[in-house]
Parts: C-alpha cells; structure tokens; sequence
C-alpha cells in the first residue's frame, strides 16, 4: 500500500469530512481486538456490527428523522433521499464489504480522490434491523450520458488502469475501484462527478 494511502487511512492526512470516519474507524479498530474472528468468517460483519452499535450509543449518533418520502432510488449497496437542492441522504449497509471499517476507508478514498462528491457521515440508522450508516452527498444533476470510453481515458491519466468491465486498478497506489458505470459516474457540462464509488485497498 502506497504511504499516502496508508497517511489517509490512518488519520495522519486529513481529507473533507474525515473526523467522523475516522473516529469510526478508531473505534471499530481498538475494540476488534478482543474478537477472535476473522474478517472472511461469515459471523465477523454481525460481531462487529454488534459494536459498532455501541459506538453510536455511546456517542449518541443515531438519526431518527430521516424522511423516508424523499425516496430517489436504490442499488444493491444504498437507498437515496433527496434532502434539498444542492445534497442527497444515502443509506448504507455496508453490504458490498466484508467489514464496516472497510466501508469507511471506502468513504475516506472517495473524500480523498473525489473531493467534490465527498461523503460526510452525518450517523446512523436502523430500520427492519438493519444498520445504515447516513451519509450526505452533493446532488449532481445529469447533462449529458457519461461516457464509458472518456470515463478510461480520465482514469488512465491518473493511474487506474481498466482491469475488467468497468473495474480499475492502480497498482502504485494499491488502490482498486469498481463498477464505474454510467449510472455511477454522472456527466455535467463536460464534467465527470463520481458519485457511487467501490474502494478497495489491493
């Protein structure tokens, strides 16, 4: 993993709206060590879902007055609210992860890369008994159809090299992104706006 990344992960380089991604992250990763699971057990995720409940209760984080009737859309990953004009509300369950600190080192790279889409984690929700994290997001409106072949050609001029599908990789970096589709990168004015990005570190 490239030093920059690890400064970013850490908390030693500051990115928009980190503070509160990183005391998650703190969090999770002090009182992990008590566990004996390993992250691929398929009983790690409830585990540490269990604790990351006491964080939010423990520094009263819990939103209860998200309003469902903004719906806008959903994917496999998040449901989204419209807030006001200018932001959206984004539920996540973290599902496309084998952990939520993985979730939140998603939302630190995006910040990091991304800074004009940048996450800001507003809290927590739970609904059916599922945990979400809330975070708010800049509403980017669609000009134009994204596309796929500009979407290469800008991720080659910084680094990524397209692996598969949709998916990219920098190799330097040790940073993977996945499911760049046109749905996930809007165009607006000739400008490309990541709003739904899949972060993993290699």
């Amino acid at each position: 993993m490239n030093n920059e990344i690890q400064r970013i992960i850490s908390g030693e380089s500051q990115v928009r709206y980190g503070t509160n991604i990183h005391a998650a992250i703190r969090y999770l990763k002090t009182s992990e060590v008590s566990s004996t699971l390993a992250k691929t057990d398929k009983h790690f995720k409830r585990e540490e879902t269990e604790r990351l409940k006491q964080y939010i209760e423990k520094e009263s984080l819990w939103i209860k007055n998200i309003d469902l009737n903004n719906y806008v859309s959903e994917g496999a990953e998040q449901k989204v609210y419209l807030k006001d004009s200018r932001s959206v509300v984004k539920l996540n369950d973290a599902i496309y992860y084998l952990s939520w600190i993985d979730y939140f080192t998603n939302l630190l790279l995006n910040n990091y890369f991304f800074s004009d889409t940048a996450y800001n984690l507003l809290g927590f929700f739970e609904n059916d008994n599922i945990t979400y994290a809330v975070v708010e997001q800049p509403f980017i409106k669609a000009t134009e159809k994204t596309d796929l072949a500009f979407v290469e050609q800008f991720m080659q001029s910084n680094g990524f090299l397209k692996i598969r599908n949709n998916d990219y990789v920098n190799p330097e970096l040790g940073v993977i992104l996945e499911d760049l589709h046109d749905e996930n990168v809007l165009t607006n004015t000739g400008v490309l706006y990541f709003i739904d990005t899949v972060f993993y570190i290699q």
